[in-house]
């Protein structure tokens, strides 16, 4: 399991906030597992959970432009969290090429910079200043910014900056977190179908919380079976903190709590249709 804190109060690293402390305690005390962690411009270290490939990751949570709140970027959710844990189980061919949509402080791809020198990684997220630079700023601090840089891109926008790194599109699309906003669903599934690569090793993987409700997730699968060009490989609901897995469901929302909803994430693998 990762442990992920904020860091001790300095000139760089502002004090962990009051809702992180009451996040910590409720899930200490009462099994209530917090979805998001930090705040915007707060320091934040997370640790890989790995005893053969021991690594420690410092970002700076972004903040946003006054005109974009809604993005929700200034926070590391618990999806980036749980796909950075398990990093492990995307599949990367030799020398690899990795995109991240909507990827707030980047966790997930800077993990995976800092563990595979080889693959050329793209942090993505909107065209937000502040977002922006602190995803350089991580990219920086983590040294790997030989074969890692940030991107600013509008979901169903011209996906040709981001393939300018990858002219044959990505071989893997990363996402954390990007399902919640019906209004841009479409967009986001243009996107992966205008970034990842066509070949049929190509996948996007999307790690999804529960946390805005099984239906909002099920109208994503929905709209990716009825008209966009990719399949569902796998759907497994995954434990945050923890090891049990389980097939998807979405008729579980009738006896879920919100307690319950914040155990889980959705694991979802895509790839283009035969």
């Amino acid at each position: 399991m990762s442990r992920a804190t904020s860091d001790s109060p300095g000139p760089s690293n502002p004090p962990e906030s009051s809702e992180d402390v009451l996040s910590d305690a409720l899930f200490t005390l009462y099994d209530y597992q917090p979805i998001t962690h930090a705040s915007a411009g707060q320091s934040y270290t997370y640790n890989y959970p790995s005893q053969t490939s021991p690594l420690s990751i410092t970002l700076t949570t972004p903040d946003t432009d006054a005109a974009n709140w809604e993005l929700h970027a200034s926070s590391i959710w618990m999806s980036a969290v749980y796909l950075a844990d398990h990093i492990d189980e995307i599949s990367l061919p030799p020398d690899a090429t990795v995109l991240e949509l909507g990827a707030g402080a980047g966790l997930p791809s800077i993990v995976l910079a800092a563990l595979h020198p080889q693959a050329s990684i793209t942090i993505s997220d909107y065209p937000d200043q502040q977002v922006l630079a602190a995803i350089h700023e991580n990219i920086e601090r983590n040294k790997v910014v030989s074969h890692c840089r940030a991107a600013g891109f509008a979901w169903g926008t011209n996906p040709e900056p981001l393939l300018r790194h990858a002219p044959a599109g990505y071989d893997v699309v990363l996402a954390a977190d990007t399902l919640w906003n019906p209004t841009l669903r479409e967009s986001f599934i243009d996107s992966i179908e205008g970034t990842l690569r066509k070949s049929e090793h190509a996948r996007a993987y999307i790690v999804a919380g529960l946390h805005t409700g099984r239906y909002t997730l099920q109208a994503f699968l929905d709209a990716v079976q009825k008209s966009s060009k990719l399949a569902v490989v796998s759907l497994v609901e995954c434990e945050a903190r923890g090891t049990e897995r389980r097939t998807w469901d979405v008729t579980r929302a009738d006896n879920d709590d919100d307690k319950e909803r914040r155990r889980w994430v959705l694991w979802i693998v895509l790839k283009w249709k035969p």
